[in-house]
């Protein structure tokens, strides 16, 4: 009785079917392998049979076998240099070739042909130690310029999430803040107890600082963002007098010194903060009686922005601190502003990103000169000077 194959039929002639095509695929990829090797090697095959050729030659020229002995040392130098083997390969191959080598020159020795003094050997595993150890040093110089960028990747990524936490955290504070600040100062007008009218001008005077403190911690992690500043046109003269507008109010003795009226490419706002941080840090080193100049000149071409005072002055061993975030330098005569470090750091960031710079000069005792310098404009340089005086 007949019949198709059954389960069993079907697994052998899909067995057979498989190593067929096993069979098949293992001879079409065999004569690839020792092409490839080949391609990958040659440089060590023509050396090898250019060992080969010297090895017969060292067995028939006899007494001048130390030729073709010293052309096969000084060409297994030349390929170790050239492939740099690993240390198991590089050992059997100069075992391999010491064996062939000295067993002629034993051969020859016996003979009385030659004489058994030849390091040639030696020396080829000394420049083998040497090599290795090179290359064991390069290897930890590379792991040490791995760990150098790990921690540098690692240093970059907290650098991020500390300026992300600053955002965050300045965003987060703004809105109580107001809230808080509008409540404040609804009750120091609404309120007829002197002392709790005090109480509330108090905490509007806190509530405002941290609100200027939120303000240059969003300001600073948003340095060098694409939208950090808005270029346009600026005129300086207005930038003065609108600062002079905001803080003449403080009790100091206030002097609007020369005024150019310039131009420059610049963001307005931004400038107008940097112009308050230097105005905020005279106040915060001055007392009711010292003065405090304004001024813009044009010099080199830059606009110089110039805050002027005759306060306490600045150590020579603070100068150097002053533009860091969070430092403030000793004197500090008043809290009536400021007072986190974070003013001048902001003065120096925008002037930077205007691609300008901030300077000092100070004498203790005698005041200090803070300066914004910002690039100049094509019309700059034709600018006139405004009216000076003192203002209070």
């Amino acid at each position: 009785m007949s019949g198709g194959p059954g389960i069993g039929g079907a697994e052998a002639a899909g067995g057979r079917g498989g190593i067929i095509r096993s069979g098949r695929l293992l001879m079409g990829r065999w004569p690839r392998r020792p092409l490839g090797w080949v391609r990958s090697s040659w440089v060590d095959i023509v050396w090898a049979v250019f060992v080969g050729v010297n090895l017969l030659g060292m067995r028939e020229m006899g007494a001048w076998s130390t030729v073709p002995f010293l052309v096969i040392w000084v060409s297994l130098t030349l390929v170790y240099g050239l492939r740099m083997w690993r240390l198991q390969p590089a050992i059997l191959t100069v075992a391999v070739v010491t064996l062939a080598t000295g067993g002629i020159i034993v051969g020859q020795v016996v003979d009385g042909q030659q004489e058994a003094d030849y390091l040639v050997a030696l020396m080829f595993l000394a420049m083998v130690w040497h090599g290795r150890r090179r290359q064991a040093a390069l290897l930890e110089r590379l792991a040490a310029m791995e760990e150098v960028q790990r921690v540098s990747r690692e240093n970059l990524r907290l650098l991020e999430q500390q300026q992300l936490f600053l955002v965050d955290a300045s965003h987060e504070l703004g809105t109580p803040i107001t809230v808080a600040l509008g409540h404040a100062e609804l009750i120091e007008q609404s309120i007829t107890d002197k002392m709790v009218a005090e109480d509330a001008r108090v905490i509007i005077g806190e509530l405002a600082r941290l609100r200027r403190l939120s303000s240059r911690m969003l300001l600073l992690a948003s340095v060098g963002s694409p939208g950090f500043l808005d270029l346009r046109p600026v005129g300086v003269d207005s930038v003065v007098m609108e600062a002079l507008d905001r803080w003449g109010y403080a009790p100091r003795r206030w002097r609007l010194g020369e005024v150019v009226e310039a131009t420059v490419p610049g963001d307005s706002d931004r400038l107008a903060v940097a112009l308050d941080a230097l105005l905020e840090n005279a106040i915060a080193h001055t007392d009711k009686d010292d003065r405090i100049e304004l001024s813009a000149r044009v010099e080199d071409g830059h606009v110089i922005l110039a805050v002027a005072d005759s306060g306490c002055g600045i150590p020579e061993a603070d100068m150097e601190r002053i533009f860091g975030r969070f430092s403030r330098a000793t004197p500090y005569r008043s809290r009536e502003v400021g007072g986190f470090g974070l003013g001048l750091p902001t003065a120096a960031a925008i002037a930077e990103a205007h691609h300008g710079s901030v300077r000092v000069n100070s004498t203790v005792g005698k005041g200090s000169t803070f300066e914004l310098l910002i690039p100049a404009g094509p019309a700059a340089a034709n600018g006139n000077a405004g009216a000076s005086g003192a203002l209070g």
